[in-house]
């Protein structure tokens, strides 16, 4: 399953960046992608984990980026 969300507030580069890099890493996440210039998400994850790989996702701004809220 892939969707994008819009990200509402600032995030620099570097933050973003961090985000990516650890969204990669979660169990059944195939692409993901943190873009600060368009303040959007995008999160390709398999059907069965997306759930879970978007929660965990969602914690992981919240600890790198708290100023930055993704739109669910």
């Amino acid at each position: 399953m892939r969707k994008a969300f819009k990200l509402d507030g600032e995030i620099c580069a570097n933050c973003a960046g961090k985000i990516q890099a650890g969204i990669e890493k979660l169990p059944g996440v195939n692409k993901v992608s943190v873009n600060a210039m368009t303040l959007k998400f995008t999160l390709d994850a398999d059907d069965d984990a997306f759930d879970e790989a978007l929660e965990k996702s969602l914690k992981l701004f919240a600890d790198i980026e708290p100023d930055c809220e993704v739109l669910v």
